[in-house]
């Protein structure tokens, strides 16, 4: 366990580290985001470009109902999930990173 005056927590807790870590959570929150749009504006226009296929019946419901109604949320707890775990990871990287002294992804 490093300890504060240690070189490999000054390196964990730089400025370039910080830095670091914060752009790739920021791709990573713009991906999952950007996903998330395009369920959410996706459904009102496959209403609108393909309301034959919206009105279709599956297990009893309309498909937009069953994506809206039934699939959206299961679907959100994915994109969270998904958020969750990569962001954790990108972060254990970063500190196996400043622990070996790669200066490479800084």
């Amino acid at each position: 366990m490093p300890t504060p005056s240690d070189p490999v927590a000054d390196k964990v807790h730089s400025e370039s580290f910080l830095h670091s870590l914060m752009r790739r959570q920021l791709r990573l929150s713009i991906s999952c985001a950007a996903t998330f749009l395009v369920v959410l504006l996706g459904l009102p226009l496959l209403n609108y470009f393909a309301p034959e296929l919206m009105a279709t019946r599956v297990a009893g419901f309309t498909l937009t109902w069953l994506i809206l109604g039934v699939l959206f949320f299961p679907f959100v707890w994915i994109i969270s999930a998904v958020f969750i775990r990569r962001s954790i990871a990108l972060e254990n990287d970063e500190v196996k990173s400043a622990q070996t002294g790669n200066p490479g992804k800084f």
